[in-house]
């Protein structure tokens, strides 16, 4: 058995001796995690855990890792990377295992709809609650910020600089692939969709006039998260192949993102405020993974060790947690965090392993 396999399996064990945990949040006393007021999660691209904690690849990730804490055995769910943001929100990856649009279905011949015509393609639209429909009914606020989104509320499949184009087709350095808010019913419905998904101008407008909300998706192009695009007018550091001009450029992003809201008051004040650095998937199409995957679905079956980073205010400095984790034990962890009553999809199998991130966001007195 690998490693990872018998740490998921390991923990799962526990919590069978332990008797589990219900899906109902609060029976649970939140498993330790204390109330949070606002989190931050960076999602990053497509690279390995051995490929960014390193210092001389990756400085400024390296360095919050060794500073803060340290989720060293943390797996995407699948590949390519758009389910695992919908995992990452919903608890469950809704038998999505492509990059086709969020508006695509069975049999659609709209554009970005490539696999539809395979048997058992999944509608790509979920009709099931997300994080933000979690957040709304108690009472807290929710903002995706996604860089280069061409304006707030935008349905648009791929946006980018013209400059960047290769006279074909535009360079896709937002692509609502990496939305994941965009996938759910209740977001691309919502009337107000336009105050909820949102650019960088408005992330840099929030910072500056303290609006940030209690939870906050935060997502740079294509350029910034080492996903890497590829034509004659593309940026070197943004080349696909260019993997060390992505990472560092990409590490550079991250850093000042960090910084950034380090910087606000939010992060000086009493309450608790979490920064989570993470990736959506491993660089190749290995299948490691965690904690209520299953490794022979196609939608499921694990999308590669990632690095994962908890960076608080109040809480872990130096610590290196080597317990298994995946985005839904991060969803799990959030919805404690924020004392939702109810745990999503996977975000509640505690019975497969998922368990909250408790040591890696306790807090000091303070």
């Amino acid at each position: 058995m690998t490693r990872h396999r018998l740490a998921c399996a390991l923990t799962a064990a526990a919590a069978v001796l332990a008797g589990g945990l219900g899906s109902t949040a609060a029976a649970a006393d939140f498993e330790g995690v204390p109330r949070y007021d606002h989190v931050f999660v960076i999602v990053e691209e497509n690279k390995d855990y051995s490929q960014i904690l390193d210092p001389a690849v990756a400085p400024n990730i390296a360095a919050l890792a060794a500073r803060y804490g340290n989720a060293t055995q943390f797996f995407g769910e699948v590949h390519p990377s758009e389910a695992n943001y919908v995992a990452l929100l919903g608890g469950d990856t809704f038998g999505i295992h492509d990059d086709d649009a969020y508006y695509c279905s069975a049999g659609s011949t709209r554009p970005s709809c490539g696999g539809a015509a395979a048997p058992g393609y999944a509608d790509h639209t979920v009709r099931s609650p997300h994080l933000g429909d979690q957040l709304l009914a108690a009472g807290l606020s929710w903002k995706g910020y996604y860089e280069s989104l061409p304006e707030p509320g935008s349905l648009a499949v791929i946006a980018g600089d013209p400059s960047y184009d290769d006279g074909d087709r535009p360079a896709a350095l937002y692509a609502s692939k990496h939305s994941g808010f965009m996938n759910f019913a209740s977001v691309q419905n919502d009337p107000r969709r336009a105050e909820r998904i949102l650019g960088f101008d408005a992330f840099e407008r929030d910072l500056a006039t303290g609006a940030l909300p209690n939870f906050a998706l935060i997502v740079p192009n294509q350029c910034n998260e080492m996903h890497g695009l590829h034509g004659p007018h593309i940026p070197a550091d943004c080349e696909s192949a260019n993997k060390t001009g992505l990472i560092g450029r990409g590490d550079k992003v991250v850093g000042d993102l960090v910084r950034r809201i380090q910087a606000s008051p939010l992060w000086a004040a009493k309450g608790n405020v979490a920064i989570i650095v993470t990736f959506d998937e491993g660089a190749g199409k290995t299948r490691e993974g965690c904690c209520a995957v299953t490794p022979d679905a196609p939608s499921n079956f694990g999308g590669g060790h990632i690095p994962t980073l908890v960076i608080t205010n109040h809480g872990a400095r130096g610590l290196s947690d080597d317990t298994a984790y995946n985005h839904y034990s991060l969803l799990r962890t959030l919805e404690d965090a924020f004392r939702l009553p109810k745990h999503l999809g996977h975000a509640a199998d505690t019975d497969k392993g998922v368990r909250p991130m408790t040591r890696l966001f306790a807090t000091a007195a303070h």
